[in-house]
């Protein structure tokens, strides 16, 4: 068997990293706590045909799918570049070009892809049902609901929600913002690291369609298995910059590097990385494989970003000593960018429950 990446993921990287890596810098992040949403970034990138390229042939993308998007997601969490391709590429353009008729596609894919719109997702934690009600009226569905810090919510023009049926199935349900304003209300907010995230709450408010099947389960494993890879990027760089760090700084006439204790924690910090890169290429490859049989594939996956990121995240820190809790040191964003990725659709403990579940039925 061939386990090296294909042509297209290496491409595909190439380009991510060159672009972030010209475009990413402190003076367009702003100061901590602002920004959140890098539009021209985002221009850029679609310009590149990176929003397009790993969507199907069918949609008009490159054909490629989500182990090619998790290539580029890696790229951008090595750089916590600030723009919305896990919500908007890997989640909801990929579930509406599956399930969405060609109307939805040419209103909201085509224009994702020209980096024109952003579609935030309000996914749930592994294991919680979802917030969300959705019922049908005489000509409409209906969604109700709220879920706090949306990711990417407060520059969002559509949202892509988790909801309940009446009869207690789970459901996907795509909302415009411009056709429910009445009835939606997003709340901008200010998360530990950026001003991205939204309250979003709705009470009747008129849904743009509403997909049953396997498409909530698509978007609960898409979204994780996204997450892993932008978090993979996180790490890695972190422990770049962290050893780098420890050849540089001495104590005592000598590189800390060269201490054992520091030795030791930079080579665990190594391993954890390594244990996120393997359980998350096994998962994207399953899901985009066999995607029915994916679920325990992707909470191991999940588990590791969370568990090792906590560690990798917190040796970065304790290795930089005083500056590494300094917001305006460039450690602090991956920190703060591990420690979110770490909780968003569940911890390591909501994932070692699921694997539980699964491993009981």
């Amino acid at each position: 068997m061939d386990f090296s990446f294909t042509e297209a993921q290496h491409e595909l990287a190439g380009l991510t990293r060159h672009i972030v890596t010209d475009l990413v810098t402190p003076q367009t992040l702003g100061p901590h706590g602002s920004g959140g949403h890098d539009s021209a970034l985002w221009t850029a990138m679609a310009k590149a045909g990176l929003l397009d390229a790993a969507l199907p042939n069918a949609v008009g993308g490159g054909g490629y799918g989500l182990l090619e998007q998790c290539s580029t997601l890696t790229e951008l969490g090595r750089a916590v570049a600030p723009v919305p391709y896990l919500p908007t590429i890997t989640v909801a353009a990929s579930v509406l070009a599956e399930h969405a008729d060609p109307m939805l596609v040419e209103r909201w894919i085509l224009p994702a892809v020209r980096g024109e719109a952003v579609i935030a997702a309000a996914v749930p934690d592994a294991g919680a049902p979802a917030e969300w009600t959705v019922r049908r009226d005489q000509e409409n569905w209906l969604i109700s609901g709220a879920q706090t810090a949306v990711p990417f919510g407060a520059f969002a023009d559509g949202f892509l929600v988790l909801a309940r049926t009446d009869s207690g199935q789970e459901a996907v349900v795509l909302v415009d913002l411009a056709d429910a304003e009445a009835e939606l209300t997003v709340s901008p907010q200010r998360t530990v690291d950026n001003a991205d995230a939204a309250m979003v709450t709705a009470e009747d408010a008129r849904a743009a369609a509403v997909f049953g099947g396997d498409a909530a389960r698509t978007l609960r494993l898409r979204a994780t298995a996204g997450l892993c890879a932008w978090q993979l990027g996180v790490l890695e760089r972190a422990v770049e910059l962290t050893a780098a760090y420890a050849r540089e700084r001495t104590q005592f006439g000598k590189p800390i590097g060269g201490f054992q204790a520091v030795r030791h924690r930079l080579a665990d910090a190594h391993l954890d990385v390594e244990a996120v890169r393997l359980s998350l290429w096994q998962a994207a490859w399953q899901l985009e494989a066999d995607p029915a049989n994916a679920a325990a594939a992707v909470a191991t996956a999940k588990y590791w970003a969370a568990e090792a990121g906590h560690r990798v995240a917190h040796t970065a820190v304790h290795v930089h000593g005083g500056v590494g809790i300094d917001v305006d040191h460039p450690l602090h964003r991956y920190y703060v960018a591990a420690t979110r990725a770490e909780f968003t659709f569940g911890g390591a403990t909501a994932q070692l429950r699921t694997l539980g579940d699964l491993l009981s039925h």
